[in-house]
C-alpha cells in the first residue's frame, strides 16, 4: 500500500513500514514517519489561506474544460487558458519576497541551513572544483520542510489564481527551486522539452496547476521557460533522457517523440512575473547564455481531490523505478512505493485534505 493509504493503515502498517527503512537515526525516521501518518507523531497544523476568488467545484460548462467559475479570472483570461494550456500573470509576486527567497537560496547553498528532505542538485562537472556555493547548485527541490522558501506556496496572491484551476481544496504537492547555471557547450542545463504530468501519479490532470514565478527577468539569453501551446490537450506521451553528448541531470526526461510541428512560444518574463500552466503542456528550457543565473520558484498544485493511480504497465512504469530507487538511497530503504514519495512531499495550503 502506497503512503496514499498508509494514514489508513493504522500503526501496525507503519511500525513494518519503519522497519523497512532500516537503521537510520531517531530523528530521520521521525521526520518521515510525521509525514507518513499524523497519528504516529505531532504534525504541523494546516495552514489555511483565505482566498477572494469564490470558486465552484464544476465547470461552469462544455466551453471551459480547464478552469473552475471564479470571480478572478476574466472570460479573456480564461478562454487563453482553455486555448493555449497557460496563463502569464504580471507582477504578482513582490520584489520583497523575491529577494526573502533569494537569501534563503543562498543560506541553503552555504550549507547554513539543512531542512529536512531537501534534495539538492549540483552541475556533475562542477563538484569536485568548487564547494557548496550557488556557482554549483542548479536545484533545490522538495523544500517543503523549509519555512521561508515554502511561504511561496502558501502566498494569498498566488493561492487566488490556483483555486481557479483546483477548487478550494488545495495541496501542494511539488516544490522547486531553479538556479539555472550558465552553460557550457555540452548544455547541461537544457531541459528538453517535457509534460510534467509523466512524473506525478495523481489524476485528473485538470485539477493540477503548476505556479512557476521568474526571480528574475528571464528571456532568450538566460533560458527562459519554452512552451508549445495547445498541446495541453493531447494525451500523456512516452518520455525517456534525450540521445545528447552531454551528460543529463538526474530525472530530467524528454519527449521521445516531440511534435517539431507545433510553435514554440518563449516565455520572456520579469521579476515576480508568473505563469500558471497545464500539467500537460509540453514546455521546456533553452541554455543560459550568459555568465550569470537565472532563476525561479515554482510549485505544482493539486486538488486535494484528485486521487492517487497504479502507474505500472504504463509509459510512467520506469520513471516510477527510477525515483523509487532514489529514495531507497537515501533513506536506506528497502522498499517504498510511488505513492509514499509523493504523500511525503504533499502539504495541504487551504482548505481540507481529502485524497491526496
Amino acid at each position: 500500500m502506497g503512503m496514499g493509504g498508509a494514514g489508513r493503515g493504522g500503526p501496525g502498517a507503519m511500525e513494518r513500514l519503519g522497519e523497512r527503512l532500516g537503521q537510520r537515526s531517531a530523528a530521520r525516521l521521525d521526520t518521515v514517519l510525521r509525514h507518513l501518518c499524523p497519528r504516529l507523531a505531532p504534525a504541523a497544523a494546516p495552514i489555511s489561506v483565505p482566498t477572494s476568488a469564490q470558486v465552484s467545484v464544476v465547470p461552469h460548462s462544455e466551453r471551459f474544460s480547464y478552469t473552475l467559475d471564479n470571480d478572478l479570472l476574466t472570460t479573456e483570461q480564461r478562454q487563453f487558458y482553455e486555448d493555449n494550456g497557460y496563463l502569464l500573470i504580471k507582477k504578482l509576486v513582490s520584489d520583497e519576497d523575491i529577494e526573502r527567497f533569494k537569501k534563503e537560496f543562498m543560506r541553503i547553498c552555504k550549507r547554513e541551513v539543512n531542512p529536512p528532505g531537501v534534495m539538492i542538485m549540483k552541475d556533475e562537472s562542477l563538484k569536485s572544483q568548487f564547494g557548496q556555493s550557488e556557482k554549483v547548485v542548479n536545484k533545490v527541490q522538495d523544500f517543503q520542510e523549509d519555512k521561508e522558501l515554502f511561504r511561496y506556496c502558501t502566498l494569498p496572491e498566488v493561492l487566488r489564481y490556483v483555486e481557479c484551476f483546483t477548487g478550494p481544496n488545495i495541496m501542494a504537492m511539488h516544490t522547486m527551486l531553479i538556479n539555472k547555471l550558465p552553460d557550457s557547450d555540452k548544455q547541461t542545463f537544457v531541459h528538453p522539452m517535457h509534460q510534467d504530468l509523466h512524473y506525478f501519479p495523481f489524476r485528473p490532470a485538470s485539477r493540477i496547476v503548476c505556479a512557476w514565478t521568474a526571480m528574475e527577468r528571464a528571456d532568450q539569453d538566460n533560458g527562459c521557460l519554452v512552451v508549445q501551446p495547445g498541446t495541453h490537450k493531447t494525451t500523456l506521451k512516452p518520455h525517456g533522457y534525450p540521445e545528447s553528448e552531454g551528460k543529463s541531470n538526474k530525472l530530467f526526461h524528454g519527449l521521445l517523440d516531440e511534435d517539431k510541428k507545433t510553435p514554440k512560444v518563449h516565455l520572456v518574463m520579469e521579476k515576480g512575473d508568473t505563469v500558471f500552466f497545464h500539467p500537460l503542456l509540453f514546455h521546456g528550457s533553452g541554455i543560459n547564455k550568459t555568465s550569470g543565473f537565472r532563476k525561479s520558484i515554482s510549485c505544482h498544485f493539486a486538488s486535494s481531490e484528485c486521487y492517487y493511480i497504479d502507474v505500472k504497465n504504463t509509459s510512467q512504469e520506469h520513471l516510477e523505478k527510477e525515483l523509487e530507487e532514489m529514495v531507497r538511497k537515501k533513506y536506506n530503504a528497502i522498499s517504498v512505493e510511488l505513492k509514499d514519495i509523493w504523500s511525503f512531499r504533499a502539504r495541504l495550503v487551504q482548505g481540507q485534505r481529502i485524497n491526496l
